[in-house]
């Protein structure tokens, strides 16, 4: 039993490994559990009370996701999030730094921002960032995540985009 330990924790990543695995990423994160679909009719921007939001369970969702990600000793140069809220709360409840806001990342979803426009700004943002900086956060929705990486996820779930390559895998947040 001991000997299958310590081959289990040997083979667990060191923090350098983690670290140097994730240079010239940007990791995509879909907003921590909101429950429900879309937004309501009334929805607004600058309202929190009229948009789709995290619930007890989303909002420890994303303190737990945060620590997973700090223990991993991931570096990450910046945090960015939509304008939405489930996407602010989500991104300061992980607890990793500063977040700013950037419009790239909003939901195109129902219209609530134009389409090609928000996914320009998001090109644009992802060519200006170096492939040998650590680790950028995006936290953002379902239908942007996809539009940029073909991959869909769940509430809460993170796709590594390589900057180099344009290629995109989920990341098990399990393994960290």
């Amino acid at each position: 039993v001991l000997a299958l330990l310590w081959l289990a924790a040997a083979s667990l990543p060191t923090a350098a490994d983690t670290t140097d695995r994730f240079i010239g990423t940007v990791l995509f994160m879909r907003h921590a559990l909101a429950p429900g679909f879309g937004d309501p009719d009334l929805f607004s921007l600058q309202d929190c009370s009229t948009q789709r939001n995290l619930d007890a369970t989303g909002r420890a969702q994303a303190q737990v996701i945060g620590a997973k990600l700090a223990a991993a000793d991931i570096k990450i140069s910046a945090i960015y999030s939509s304008h939405w809220c489930r996407c602010l709360e989500t991104a300061q409840l992980l607890g990793l730094g500063d977040v700013k806001p950037f419009d790239g990342l909003n939901s195109f979803y129902q219209n609530h921002a134009p389409r090609d426009a928000t996914l320009a700004k998001l090109r644009h943002k992802l060519d200006s960032f170096s492939t040998s900086a650590p680790a950028i956060l995006m936290v953002t929705h379902s239908v942007t995540i996809r539009a940029i990486t073909g991959l869909s996820v769940a509430s809460g779930g993170v796709v590594i985009y390589d900057l180099k390559t344009g290629t995109a895998r989920e990341l098990s947040l399990s393994s960290l």
